[in-house]
This record gives C-alpha cells, sequence and structure tokens, in this order.
C-alpha cells in the first residue's frame, strides 16, 4: 500500500509532518533509526505506521503506564491492534493479552522497561514474531540526560537477545552529547539519525516578573475561560496550595506529584485528560506522561533548574499545532533559592548545577529572542528576525547607556579582589556598592574599599540584573571553585580601561508585566465548536476514554468552519481514518446539519500551516 494511502486509512492524515515519511521508509527497509524531534512533531507515528505495513510485532518501550494506555487508547479508536502490559492489569486481563501476543493478534505491544527486560518476559518474547523494536524516551538511557532511568540500561541486551531485530531509538530532546550516548548504549548499528527542528513555532514565550505570584497565575487563567492546562512548582508543598487556591476561585485544579498515593495521582491524572478539571498543578521534579495534544497553556510557577527541563516542560502545550502559551514567572529570590540547593551538592555536581543555572537565568533575564536562546541550546540557529512568537520579539525591552554603572559594577569587583586577595560572590559585591552595614563587610575592610557606597543610586534587585547581565556580555565571569565567586575577564578589563560604552536592559516594571491574551486560533464557528465539543465528550465518557482520543480540537474547528454534511466531506477532516469514519461520522454529521437549520454558515479566509500541511495530498 502505498504510504501516502495508508496514513489517511489508518491515521486520517493526507500528509507526513517532517522527517515522518522518510523515517517510516527506514524502519520499514529494516534500518536501525535514531529519531530526534519535537514534542507534538509525531514521534510516535513514526513507528506505529510500519508496524501497521508489515509482519511481525513492533514492542514499543515506554517508561510510564499512563502513557501506555493514552497511546493504546488512541490507536484502538483509530482500529489498530494494540496492547500493553503493565502492573495496572489485574491477573485475568494480563493472561488473555498474553494469549493474543502467542496468536499474534496485536501489531502493537507497550511495555515498560523492567518489565521486558525480565527472564521470565525475554522467555516469551523469543517466542513472539517481533519484528521491531521502538525506544520511547531514549533520553533516559543517558546519564547525561535530564531523565535519566538506570532500568533503561539494561536494554542493551536486546541487541544479543535479538540480534535480528531493528531498533529505533526516540526522543524529544537531547544535546549532542545526549545524542551520541544514545547510540553508544542502544548499540544501534550504522543508525540513520533524523534530528527535526526544536523549534514550536505554534508556542509563544513569555517570561513575567513575579511579585504575587498566585494573583498573576489567577488573572492568566481568567482569560482562557475555557483552556486547559499544567502549572508547574518547584516543591509539593506549592503545588498542593496551588491547586486549592484555584479550586476555591472556582477553578477546577488537581495537584501531581510523587508525595500522593499511586492511585490518587492516576485519578487527578485522569480528571486532566478527561477535562473534568482544567489545571494540573505539578511539581517540576516529577514528569508528567501526557498525551493530551490541547493542553493551551504551560505556566512555570517557580524556576526550573535548566534548559533541558524547561523545553521539555514547554512542549507538553500545544502538541495538537494549535497556538499554546508558555509563561515562566520569574524573580531574583528563585535563583537564590537554587542556589543555595546547588551549595549542598559535592564540587563537581555543584559546577554543573551553577552553569545550568547560569543558562536559565540568562533565557529568563536575556533582551534577546527566546525562540532563538531556547534553539541554540540545543545547537540550532535560526535568522537573526522576530519570530513574533515570544515576548522580546512582540515588545522588545528598553535599553539604556549602562556604562557607568557597569564600570561602578567592574570596579568593585576588582577593589573587592584586590583588597582581600581571593574573589566574591555577587551578593557581596551589590552589599558592598549598596553600603550595607554588614559584619562580613566590615570584618574584610570592604568598608574602607573607594566602591564602598558608589552604588546608592539603584536597589539591589537592580544591582543583582545587572552584574548577570555582566556575566551575560561577558565583562565578568564565575571563578573557578565550590561557591559562585565573580572576576573581571579580559573584557571587562579593556572595557574598563577603553571607557567603552556598554549598553544594558531596563528591567520590566511589574505592574506593567501582564500576559496578553493569545491570538490565532484557526477561525472557525465557534458557537459550532462549542457545540461539536458536547458531542465528542458524550462519546467519549460513553466509551469511557479521554475526548481527544475521539477528535482533536484542531478536527473539531476544521468541522466548525467547513461544515461537512455527507460522509464524503467529513472524510476529508484532518484525522478522520476509515475507522472514525465508520464509528463517529453520524452524530458529527447530525449535529452540524441541526446547527444549520437555525444558523448561517459563515466562512473563514485563513487557515494555519497546520491544517494546511494536512489538507496537502
Amino acid at each position: 500500500m502505498e504510504l501516502r494511502t495508508a496514513l489517511k486509512k489508518h491515521f486520517g492524515y493526507s500528509a507526513f509532518r517532517p522527517l515522518q515519511e522518510e523515517i517510516v521508509r527506514d524502519a520499514l527497509a529494516g534500518r536501525d533509526v535514531f529519531a530526534l524531534m519535537p514534542t507534538g512533531g509525531g514521534k510516535s507515528l513514526c513507528f506505529q505506521l510500519p508496524a501497521l505495513l508489515r509482519e511481525g510485532l513492533t514492542i514499543v518501550i515506554s517508561p510510564l503506564i499512563s502513557l501506555m494506555k493514552d497511546q493504546v487508547d488512541a490507536l484502538q479508536a483509530s482500529g489498530v491492534a494494540a496492547t500493553f502490559l503493565n502492573s495496572a492489569l489485574d491477573g485475568t486481563q494480563a493472561r488473555s493479552r498474553l494469549r493474543g501476543l502467542y496468536n499474534g493478534e496485536f501489531h502493537l505491544l507497550y511495555v515498560a522497561p523492567e518489565r521486558l527486560m525480565l527472564e521470565s518476559f525475554i522467555e516469551k518474547v523469543k517466542e513472539w514474531n517481533v519484528a521491531q523494536i521502538a525506544i520511547d524516551e531514549a533520553h533516559c538511557i543517558s546519564e547525561w540526560g535530564h531523565d535519566f532511568r538506570p532500568e533503561y540500561r539494561e536494554l542493551v541486551r536486546l541487541r544479543e537477545i535479538l540480534p535480528n531485530v531493528p531498533i529505533m531509538g526516540l526522543t524529544a530532546t537531547a544535546t549532542e552529547r545526549v545524542r551520541s550516548d544514545i547510540l553508544q548504549q542502544l548499540k544501534l548499528r550504522d543508525p540513520q539519525c533524523y534530528v527535526a527542528s526544536f523549534d514550536r513555532p505554534n508556542l509563544t514565550y513569555r517570561v513575567v516578573p513575579k511579585s504575587s505570584p498566585y494573583d498573576q497565575l489567577l488573572e492568566f487563567l481568567r482569560t482562557r475561560p475555557n483552556d486547559s492546562g499544567i502549572v508547574y512548582c518547584a516543591s509539593r508543598k506549592t503545588a498542593d496550595s496551588v491547586a486549592a487556591k484555584l479550586n476555591a476561585d472556582r477553578i477546577p485544579a488537581k495537584p501531581y506529584h510523587a508525595g500522593l498515593e499511586a492511585d490518587e495521582r492516576s485519578r487527578n491524572q485522569e480528571m486532566f485528560l478527561r477535562d473534568d478539571v482544567r489545571v494540573v498543578s505539578a511539581t517540576i521534579a516529577f514528569g508528567m506522561g501526557i498525551n493530551k495534544p490541547n493542553v493551551r497553556f504551560v505556566v512555570h510557577y517557580d524556576l526550573p533548574k535548566n534548559i533541558e527541563s524547561y523545553y521539555q516542560e514547554t512542549g507538553r502545550a500545544g502538541r495538537d499545532g494549535l497556538p499554546s502559551d508558555c509563561v515562566l514567572l520569574f524573580s531574583a529570590s528563585d535563583v537564590v533559592k537554587q542556589t543555595r540547593f546547588i551549595e549542598e551538592k559535592s564540587e563537581s555536581e555543584a559546577r554543573i548545577a551553577r552553569e545550568q543555572l547560569r543558562q536559565m537565568v540568562h533565557y529568563a533575564e536575556t533582551r534577546e529572542c527566546r525562540r532563538t536562546t531556547l534553539l541554540r541550546y540545543f545547537a540550532e540557529e535560526r535568522p537573526n528576525e522576530s519570530c513574533n512568537g515570544c515576548d522580546n520579539c512582540l515588545n522588545p525591552r528598553e535599553t539604556f547607556d549602562g556604562t557607568v554603572a557597569a564600570q561602578k559594577f567592574l570596579s568593585c569587583v576588582l577593589r573587592v579582589h584586590q583588597k582581600s586577595g581571593f574573589a566574591f560572590g555577587l551578593n557581596h559585591i551589590v552589599e558592598v556598592l549598596t553600603g550595607a552595614d554588614t559584619e562580613p563587610i566590615r570584618q574584610r575592610g570592604h568598608d574602607k574599599i573607594s566602591t564602598y557606597g558608589i552604588g546608592s543610586e539603584l536597589k539591589r534587585d537592580a544591582w543583582q540584573a545587572l552584574g548577570r547581565e555582566l556575566l551575560r556580555l561577558g565583562l565578568v565571569e564565575v571563578a573557578p571553585g565550590k561557591f559562585a565567586t565573580l572576576q573581571v575577564t579580559e573584557a571587562g578589563r579593556a572595557a574598563l580601561r577603553d571607557r567603552t560604552p556598554i549598553t544594558l536592559t531596563k528591567q520590566v516594571e511589574k505592574a506593567a508585566a501582564k500576559v496578553k491574551q493569545r491570538a490565532g486560533e484557526i477561525e472557525c464557528d465557534e458557537a459550532l465548536f462549542e457545540k461539536l465539543r458536547g458531542v465528542r465528550r458524550a462519546l467519549a465518557d460513553a466509551r469511557n476514554l479521554p475526548a481527544y482520543v475521539i477528535f482533536s480540537d484542531v478536527a473539531l474547528r476544521e468541522m466548525a468552519r467547513s461544515y461537512p454534511t455527507t460522509p464524503a466531506e467529513f472524510r476529508r477532516i484532518p484525522g478522520v481514518g476509515e475507522q472514525k469514519l465508520k464509528d463517529f461520522a453520524e452524530p458529527f454529521l447530525f449535529a452540524i446539519a441541526d446547527y444549520l437549520q437555525s444558523n448561517p454558515r459563515q466562512s473563514f479566509a485563513r487557515l494555519t500551516n497546520y491544517v494546511r500541511a494536512q489538507r496537502r495530498s
């Protein structure tokens, strides 16, 4: 069967996303493949479609039980013979599925790495006709990754156990170091490597100065009364508190973190997937294995520890390609908190953690395009032009001539070092500049140096922001050692000596830092869209499934802009394959016809790139 015909038949799409077709062809040719594609880029289809087009079983290794169920529910709704085996099943269910596997009834099996690598399970696997192994979240195998899982290390044995079975490794986030580690650990043979762009053009990135975080969050949510999303918090206590306050303010919310009983965590996630609650407040430390495509926003209530985690977490927004928001509430006090935690680590760990935190703070405080900053972290460059999808491009921050203030700061770093013979940290430099009367300053005689108190015109947080900007500009650097002390670089000494003009960025006024409402949704008949959401919800509840398994928001919006009234017209909607046409066309066509009896058709000119791509043949 021609690939695009199969794509439309099984998944309802007329065109592949970037790199999907090439990966599918390599998989069908029996090659080992490594694919790095951003969240929402369509990784799953790269092994799901080949599984339907050849004999044998594809084993998908996934670390999260909830994600397995999600994917299998979606596949079964599309008429695909898929199953999973995990601890959530009782004995009868597990035995029934095992029988089906021995009888060759399934195309895909989802399983966790620790179960797959049990000797008793491996013996069973050897008796099945395994055609491919797909390792999802492959970055978990690398100690350099942000989510290392020791059980993934065992997967290296698969090469010996099933020597002739091709392996596909897939991940959404991996630096170059992690990528090479994955290839080595999985022992991929002459693999075809695909690295998609890390850019998520439908996401808008904003950093908002943190003043009253809960009030800021509440104001943001009230501008989006029909949207659902995730709020990431640094602690379990904060996650619990945010959920409780939101419920008190009539915004349905649930917490999600490792401190909850497994049953409660699973129940809270299920309620979010089914749109019974709008918001989940989750700890940064605990990953959420969710496959919900219509997460319209991700808010970071606290500062993430590193850019990789931040990218992964923001990537849970807008998986369906529709416009979605990523908001980071940022304050210098969050940096201080994290620095304290870092100082408790060993010297080597602390050095890495400090560098990761420095990069995260640089992202939060930069005046450069945020998309450019994020992509550069993953060694991807983009044109030096506005992305029209971050606060710095949409509302460029003001700059000022900071030459005198920078000279004061650089001179203070040099004078303090000269007086004591060793370097000091940012906070101490700021206290000297602002003339603080503290025991450490008096004890070291820093109240006697020429730069003591010369910065009283600025507040402490302004000097701290200025110091961090000079770090970004390369005029000061963090000296080697366990503690984050500062020293002036050669470039900084030259700037002082030559009186080089230095342009700095004005701090954003907290009162003015409001999050604007999102624009750019697929234009459609909003009243019909809401009616179709009701139909989708009823069908999903009847089948005990999340609503998006029936159809995505993209599909519903396309229905509400093109008003299909016949099965042939309905089949052209993105996401409508043969099984869904058979199962769901009738109730949606009836709802559209009923709506048109009392409402006129509207016409819409604009299509998003996403929908346009799905319409291409």
